[in-house]
């Protein structure tokens, strides 16, 4: 059985239990519930406290990665400008659609108030925009990480990562391995907490159903759905974006790019759907070798179109949860890390992705992070629908690409 599968069995193992408990031992039920709290709160620290130096190492490492590339030549350049603009098309997207779906959704009163029992009041975010917007560049950096600000920490260490890749090539090296060497032991240690991961997710879902009844998993399923339907309309979008400007024929863009999507949905890998998607290039399309070379490695390696809609869709969620409204200066602030940090982040395993890179957004919007260890609990159902539109993705980028080449056919001559 997977990791993400032991995690799943513990939620389901806890919110049974919480249920049955609460039905015909009310007592026992509060018992086991001031129990499981803490245990709960223990494993969702341990989480968090990689995450400070974990961001901090992806993004001067991505942005080092992003900056080679963009040096790398024209064909690396315009594959960038597709990646951050359809990157950042599915952060505004989302931010507004998943609110959009929540609104329809019934929000339990009793799933609040359990939520609130269980991590405490928490106030909406507050202050003017001209607040916000100072508070974004910490005047001590080191404050901000001990403090957990992630914004200002997100910002300073931007700014540090594009002055490194502007100092000569042999003072550059070693900074960017102590960031990577950094982020690879926060791995390590993320991977350690999650192995007790179906304990960690059974002692927070205990309580809250404890309190919640049912309403908690019906809360879960909202946001499995509200996920899946976002992917599934960033995916169908892309079948406009490929045949606009001159590029390929809906039809054969369609076809072309269904064998990948079949790896990609059975695999749940990107990479692994890498040859089927080079397949698609050099065969399918029939674009020059050098565009499935350089293009889609460098979007695989870059690229999650579907990880800016995950982070705005969770922030969502836990801000609908509480009952809380995120004011624009928020969304907006955490639309532009979302793009960010999906850059820095793609080389993420698993469960180690959706925590290291949640955190952070949550953070940020000023929301409670215990949710989060139970949307990684059902997060193995819409990863499914996220890897084929990330493959879809980086083959529209490949697309956009080759047809942009000097001397790539005219769209009306593609089917011949």
């Amino acid at each position: 059985m997977s990791g993400a599968a032991k995690v799943f069995l513990g939620l389901l193992l806890g919110a049974v239990l919480g249920l049955v408990l609460d039905a015909f031992a009310p007592a026992a039920a509060q018992h086991a519930a001031a129990i499981a709290q803490p245990i709960g709160r223990l494993w969702l620290n341990a989480l968090q406290m990689t995450i400070v130096p974990l961001v901090m190492g992806l993004l001067i490492v991505g942005v080092a990665q992003a900056s080679d590339a963009a040096a790398s030549g024209r064909i690396a350049r315009r594959t960038l400008a597709w990646i951050l603009g359809l990157a950042t098309a599915s952060a505004v997207f989302t931010a507004f659609f998943a609110p959009f779906l929540l609104s329809f959704a019934p929000r339990s009163e009793a799933l609040t108030e359990a939520l609130h029992a269980a991590t405490g009041t928490v106030a909406a975010p507050e202050g003017s925009v001209a607040a916000s917007l100072a508070a974004l560049v910490p005047t001590n950096a080191i404050a901000a990480a001990a403090q957990g600000a992630i914004v200002p920490l997100v910002v300073f260490t931007l700014l540090f990562a594009f002055a490194v890749t502007r100092i000569p090539a042999e003072r550059r090296a070693p900074v960017l391995a102590l960031a990577q060497g950094v982020a690879d032991a926060m791995i390590v240690i993320v991977h350690w907490v999650l192995k007790v991961g179906p304990i960690g997710v059974f002692a927070l879902i205990l309580p809250v159903t404890v309190q919640a009844g049912g309403s908690v998993l019906g809360a879960l399923g909202v946001h499995v759905a509200v996920l899946i339907a976002t992917y599934l309309v960033i995916t169908a979008s892309l079948y406009v974006i490929a045949p606009l400007g001159g590029g390929e024929p809906l039809r054969r863009f369609a076809s072309a790019i269904l064998p990948a999507q079949v790896v990609a949905a059975s695999t749940q890998s990107s990479l692994a759907s890498l040859p089927a998607m080079l397949q698609a290039s050099n065969e399918r399309f029939g674009y020059p070798p050098q565009i499935g070379a350089l293009v889609l490695p460098l979007a695989v390696s870059l690229f999650r179109i579907t990880s800016p809609a995950q982070y705005l869709g969770v922030m969502s969620f836990i801000a609908w949860a509480y009952g809380i409204e995120l004011d624009a200066t928020t969304i907006a602030t955490c639309i532009a890390l979302a793009v960010v940090i999906s850059l820095g982040s793609v080389g993420l395993p698993g469960q180690a992705s959706f925590m290291g890179t949640n955190l952070p957004i949550v953070q940020a919007a000023g929301l409670p992070v215990e949710p989060l260890g139970l949307l990684l609990a059902v997060d193995l159902i819409p990863d499914v629908f996220s890897t084929v539109g990330n493959v879809s993705a980086d083959l529209t980028v490949a697309s956009k690409v080759a047809r942009a080449e000097p001397g790539a056919p005219e769209a009306e001559d593609a089917d011949r």
